[in-house]
Formats: structure tokens, sequence, C-alpha cells
């Protein structure tokens, strides 16, 4: 009976993890992968009779304004009619595109990251783009008022100089655009391009040209449409969409099917922390002074088009007088270390999920690792190898409860087949061998329990750094970040969990047996979809394991054999 019922369990165990894994496909805005049914129907909203070419983001309506743009995106009336002009900006970091229209920053080109991975067929080095407008994709940062009809960012405004590159030796650009008068009111922004950072200061001069005293509103907002990364594979997958930080709320993801459900919950009033749009290795990021009250804002903007931002209040300014406002734009790689430097709580964008307290400490010993090593690859091996180390006597524990079970299962196989007829009485002398020979079924769970979230925080590590990508290890791994172009490293994974497997003890149920050889398969099938990072740091371990395991066996007068289920 007892053997019954654990089968029973091990197959609930088995469909709950395919279940589990189906949500978590669905939580990611994906297909599902076992059950297409299952997703929940996303009703879109119509389709706007006029579908803007560029990202023509409305802005949260506050109560008694009208909104920035109308329906159709189209500035508002009396607006100053200009064709729209592009100016490229480059420094050490970036290749920027500006917009006349509203001084947007519509293109951001990284320069020290490739746009195609290495292992890739397309071998072309372009640098990464992260920022863009036009074509399937629209990624844009935008500011402007509002309030009383003054300059958004459909604004035409003028350029002022001709801005195009910074020069060796200097170590600041700066581009500045300035609107016409509108509703009283002129617009200067700056942006301040300083060598070798990624986040840009953005000046706001709000002049008074009027009248008049006026109390206008700056907003600041990304605009991104809702896809999801290309490289994203069915088996696993990463963040993207807005995000919120505050003081009290710490880091908030906002989904996209979240916004359009009008479910989106963050933190809306605030005076210090962020808001960004993420994606994997990479984000952006507006940034006001601590101290500075304002609104954020989640909202979907067009049928595929979403934006996130913050809206603060200025104080009155009087006729002929002006204020500035200050905020800092960062668009650039989730470098761990460079993001704790510029704000607060910025590092979070990197999301290593529930488990961050201990993926921290695990990035930081790899990165110490990598300063000796040069080489990611091997950096993760000798990680691998100094966590083992740090659980040998845990795992040691594990492994001879697991030898000692290998060493009499002989014996319960024996006592099954003979007592097949009387379970009460095989289980009575099943708990006397136990006792017998001092063996604890669960001797060999329990360690190997404690350690799992560690390996889980650190394969959220290797999935999240972007470090990985582009990083080669060895002869024909040329990016730590994609998948074995031939597939070599999760064939080497796959027969090392047989392996692996293999040397630990059969249980006396013919239908545990079986599953306890299928779960560890598809597990390595699944490998075949990881990058190659994910891949290497799993076979070092498993290798480390047998190595272990058979050392034990060895000293323990275990005979090192392989045990096999048989499925016929």
């Amino acid at each position: 009976m007892n053997d019954i019922r654990r089968s029973i369990l091990w197959v609930v165990f088995g469909l709950s993890m395919v279940l589990i894994w189906d949500k978590w496909q669905i939580h990611n805005g994906q297909k599902p992968t076992f059950f297409p049914g299952t997703a929940p129907a996303v009703t879109a909203p119509a389709a706007s009779t006029s579908t803007p070419a560029a990202a023509d983001a409305s802005l949260p309506v506050a109560a008694g304004q009208a909104s920035v743009v109308n329906a159709a995106g189209q500035a508002p009336a009396g607006a100053p009619g200009a064709v729209a002009q592009r100016h490229e900006v480059r420094t050490d970091l970036f290749k920027l595109v500006f917009n006349s229209e509203g001084g947007s920053l519509i293109g951001a080109q990284l320069l020290k990251h490739a746009e195609a991975t290495r292992q890739s067929k397309d071998q072309s080095v372009q640098p990464f783009t992260l920022l863009t407008q036009g074509g399937d994709h629209i990624y844009v940062a935008q500011t402007g008022l509002i309030g009383g009809g003054f300059p958004t960012h459909k604004t035409p405004m003028t350029l002022v100089g001709n801005p195009t590159a910074l020069a060796d030796g200097q170590n600041e650009l700066q581009v500045r655009f300035e609107s016409a008068e509108v509703g009283g009111i002129k617009l200067v922004k700056t942006y301040t391009l300083t060598r070798g950072r990624y986040d840009i200061v953005v000046q706001h001069e709000v002049q008074n040209l009027g009248g008049q005293a006026v109390t206008p509103q700056l907003y600041l907002q990304l605009v991104r449409d809702g896809s999801k990364l290309s490289s994203e594979t069915p088996f696993y997958s990463t963040f993207t969409g807005p995000a919120v930080y505050t003081a009290e709320k710490k880091y908030q993801k906002v989904e996209f099917t979240d916004i359009e459900k009008n479910k989106a919950d963050f933190i809306k009033s605030t005076s210090d922390g962020y808001v960004a749009m993420v994606q994997h290795y990479f984000a952006t990021a507006w940034l006001l002074g601590d101290g500075v009250a304002r609104e954020n804002f989640a909202r979907k903007v067009d049928n595929n088009l979403f934006a996130v931002g913050s809206i603060t209040q200025l104080k009155a300014i009087e006729p002929g007088q002006g204020q500035s406002v200050q905020a800092r734009l960062f668009v650039g790689p989730q470098e761990e270390k460079v993001l704790e430097t510029i704000a607060p709580g910025l590092e979070l964008v990197k999301d290593y999920g529930w488990l961050t307290i201990l993926a921290k400490p695990l990035y930081w010993l790899l990165e110490k690792i990598h300063g000796y090593v040069a080489n990611w690859g091997w950096a993760i091996v000798l990680l691998v190898v100094l966590i083992k180390a740090a659980f040998y006597w845990l795992n040691a524990s594990a492994y001879r409860s697991m030898a000692k079970m290998k060493k009499i299962n002989p014996r319960i196989m024996e006592m099954r087949e003979r007592l097949k007829g009387n379970p009460q009485q095989m289980q009575q002398e099943m708990m006397k061998m136990y006792r017998e020979e001092k063996v604890n079924p669960l001797g060999g769970c329990f360690p190997i329990l404690v350690q799992i979230p560690v390996f889980i925080a650190l394969y959220w590590v290797l999935l999240s750094s972007v470090e990985m990508r582009n990083a080669p290890w060895a002869a024909w791994i040329t990016d730590l970040s994609s998948p074995d172009p031939f597939y070599i490293l999760p064939l080497v994974m796959a027969v090392t969990t047989m392996i692996q497997t293999a040397l630990n003890p059969l249980p006396p149920d013919p239908l545990q047996a079986k599953l306890m050889w299928l779960m560890p398969l598809m597990f390595s099938v699944m490998f075949f979809f990881f990058p190659s990072g994910l891949v290497l740091y799993w076979i070092t371990n498993n290798v480390l394991t047998i190595a272990q395991q058979a050392f034990i066996n060895k000293r323990m007068g275990v005979p090192l054999k392989f045990s096999m289920p048989k499925f016929t």
C-alpha cells in the first residue's frame, strides 16, 4: 500500500512540475508549452482609426487637463508646424539619435556591445541597438510639459549648435534643444553626455514668456512596444516590461498584460526612486532627484505600445521668470557595479527574483574569480568547484546514505519479490532492515534539498549577467549567453546526468525507478536550448558530484556499478 502511495505521489509530482512550467510560461507572456488551451484570453482593445508611425504617447490626464496628444497622435492645435529632423551624436559609449520633434531621444546604439552574438550565423559586428523608432520596434525616451497647452514631446524644437561627437580629450558633450513659445512657455532641454557613463543628465529649463504666472507639470516617460525578445525560447524567458522602484515598496515589476487589464499594482505617489523599462541584459530608466515629489504612471498608449513615466509639479513661475528641473536618463547594460553607483536600487533591474539575497554574493564571487582568470567560462567552472567544496561534508553525508541504500538494495529487491503477497509484513521487514543497517531512506534527500536554492540562485546569476553576452570560453564556445551551436555541451550534460542517476540506488517500486530516470532525461532535453554558460555550470556540477559519489562508494566498499530500471 505504501508503495502505491509513493507511486501516486511521484506521478502527482511529475504532473505538478509540468503544470508549474506551463503557468510560468503564461506568467512570462509566452504561449503555454504543454496546454495551449489554458492561457487566459486577453481581449485586445479596439485599434484606433489612425495608428501613429512613431511613439506618439499620450500621458495620463490630470484633473481638468487635456491629454498631450489626441487619438490620432497629432500635436495640439496651434503647435508650430515643422518637419522633424534627426541629429546623430557619438560618444565613447553611444551613438545617439535625437529628434527635433520634442527634442526626444529616439535612437541609442551601445558601441561596447555587439548586435549579433558571436555564435550566430550573422558574423557582422554591429553595435547593439537599444532605443529605436521606426519599423516593427519602437523604444524611445520622451519629456515635455502639461498643464496648459505647453511644449510637449510633439512640439518642434531647434537644435542649438551642431554637436556631433565627443572629441579626444573632451569629457562632456552637450546637446541643447529650444522650443518656440507655446502657451506663453519656452522649454529648453539640454542633454549632457559624459565620457564613460551610461547615465545622461537632462536639464529642463522652463521660461515664462507670457503675462501671467503658470504652474506646469514636467513629465518623463519611456515608450516601448510590448513585444518579447527574439532570443527567448519556450524553455526559459526573462522579464520584459516596465518597472518602478521606491523606497517604500522597493522593486516592482509591471507586466504588459496587467497594464492592459488595468491591474498594474505599483506605488503611484512618491518622492524617490525611478521608473524603468527592462529587458534581458539591458534597461533604461528616468531618475529624478530624491525629495522631488512625483506621480508614477504606466499605461497602454496604442495597440501594442506602452508607456511608463513620472510627472512632477513645478512651482508657480511668474512672468519673465524661469525654473529648472534636472533628471537623469540611464540607457545601457545591466552591469551591476555600474548600476549601484548611479542610484540606490537601480541594480535591481538586473532581476534575480526571490533569491537575490543569495544571488548577489554569488555574482560578487564570480566577478572576483573572473578578475584572476580573465575568462567567464573558467570563472563559472571555478565558482562551482568552490560551491561544491563548501558543501562537501553535507554532500558526503547524502552520498554515504545513498551508498548504504545501494549496498542493501539487492536484499530489499529479494525481499519484495518474496513477500509481494504480504505488503504489511514486507513493510515491517523493510523497516527492520533499515534499523539494523542504520540506513535512513531520506538521508540522501535532505542535504541535497538544502543546496537547491544556492544552485537556483547561481542559475539566475548566469542567466541575468550581461557579462556572459559574447563572452568566449574555449574552442567553439564563443558566446556563453547563446546555446551551443553544435549541441556538444548539452549532450555531455545529458550523459553526465544519466551517469549520476545510474550511481544512485533504484527505488524499490518499478514505477518510481522509471520516473527517476525519465525526469532527468526530460530535464536534459531542455538544456539543448539553454545558454552555454548555464550548461557549462551544470556539467561541472554533475562531474564533481559523480567524482565525489564514486570516491565515497569506494571508501565504503560499495561496488561502483550502474543501476538501471527495467523499461520492458
